[in-house]
């Protein structure tokens, strides 16, 4: 069954609350020397996201139902 979500409703798309963990944990107040120094940090972050972490994250009772 495909849900589509409604348009410019970026707080019902799970992904968008993703970004805001990934922004929360490794990029909040952050300045880079180089932009491999963003990547590593991106793939750091996002390797630190467990399964459990990101089903709390985007777990929507409308999206199981």
């Amino acid at each position: 069954m495909i849900l589509h979500i409604p348009p410019y409703t970026p707080e019902m798309n799970p992904i968008e609350q993703i970004w805001a963990e990934i922004r929360k944990r490794g990029f909040a107040n952050q300045i880079f020397q180089t932009l491999e120094k963003v990547v590593d940090t991106l793939c750091e972050t996002i390797n630190s996201l467990t399964p459990d972490v990101i089903k709390s994250i985007t777990h929507r009772k409308w999206v199981l139902e």
